[in-house]
């Protein structure tokens, strides 16, 4: 029984959420910071999976409001595709609309100062797409 990740991509940096093994809570995990190559990138994250016990990936797919694809929801299935191909995990994709603002929501509610905010922001907005696919899953 694993767990699972939560990846929200983006161009320069990838939030990332774990689940707990009973797979109800989602925690904030870390902030990585893209090194420009893609491959290497989705090796890094394959191996965070692998070092975790993952068995699933879960990310964010972004949309705009009219819930229409665009250029990052076209980049961010490619990118997740990579991670799945090097880690062997499936991927399942949650939209994402609005989770980068729920999270700054959450942080100014609790009076974390803009630049904290800035370095966790992402890792916050992946802990909340992680939850909503934990609950849309719960039995």
């Amino acid at each position: 029984m694993g767990r699972i990740l939560a990846l929200d991509i983006g161009d320069v940096r990838i939030g990332l959420a774990l689940s707990d093994i009973m797979k109800i809570i989602a925690n904030p995990m870390q902030t990585y910071t893209r090194c420009g190559d893609a491959q290497k990138d989705a090796l890094n994250i394959a191996q965070i999976a692998k070092d975790n016990e993952v068995e699933l990936l879960v990310s964010g797919l972004p949309r705009n409001l009219k819930g229409e694809d665009t250029l990052q929801t076209q980049k961010t299935r490619e990118f997740a595709q990579l991670v799945a191909t090097a880690s062997g995990l499936p991927v399942k994709f949650v939209d994402e609309r609005l989770t980068t603002v729920s999270a700054e929501r959450v942080l100014l509610a609790g009076n974390v100062r803009r630049d904290k905010r800035k370095q966790v922001v992402d890792k916050v907005a992946a802990a909340i797409i992680l939850q909503s696919y934990l609950d849309s899953t719960a039995h």
